[in-house]
């Protein structure tokens, strides 16, 4: 998270109109969401990008949160082949397999009230500190459910933006 601009973001500012929505949709599958930040460029900085991330996150409908919850596997069971959700799951991959069969109910019980996947910002979390999270969640009412995907979700687009634009960098 920088004040200045980066090369990486000066990439990313400059890449074809195609190119940075596909890389946006890797960090988040809300189109709506992808396409106030690309309508947005050029960025001056990184928090800039972030800012309206956050902006853009905050106007999301039911039905944006939806699709940008549709990009995420569930915890526990990251897309084979997907480094990214790999990385951001790495809590769970020294779970005992008792946590992981856990985890896995946790999850469907959660599907089952809510009607999609238990999102959580899983970077830097045990595979102990998301079953509790689901445990607690799981009691909440829809809306108040709603608004905590809704922060979660923006918490891995700025880990994923900031990636985004360290990459590109490379």
């Amino acid at each position: 998270m920088t004040s200045s601009t980066t090369p990486g973001l000066a990439r990313f500012n400059t890449s074809a109109d195609g190119d940075a929505r596909d890389a946006l949709h890797e960090v988040c599958a809300s189109s709506a969401w992808g396409s106030r930040l690309l309508a947005q460029r050029p960025y001056a900085t990184v928090e800039d990008l972030l800012g309206a991330s956050d902006a853009a996150m905050a106007e999301l409908t039911a039905e944006d949160l939806g699709e940008a919850m549709a990009g995420h596997p569930p915890i526990g069971r990251p897309k084979p082949g997907d480094p990214t959700s790999s990385r951001e799951q790495s809590g769970m991959a020294g779970a005992s397999e008792e946590l992981k069969a856990e985890m896995l109910e946790l999850n469907l019980a959660y599907q089952d009230r809510f009607g999609h996947v238990f999102l959580i910002c899983a970077t830097g979390r045990t595979g102990e500190q998301m079953r509790d999270a689901v445990k607690e969640r799981i009691g909440h009412s829809p809306e108040q459910e709603r608004e905590i995907v809704r922060a979660e979700l923006g918490k891995i687009n700025r880990i994923r933006l900031n990636r985004l634009v360290e990459e590109a960098t490379a």
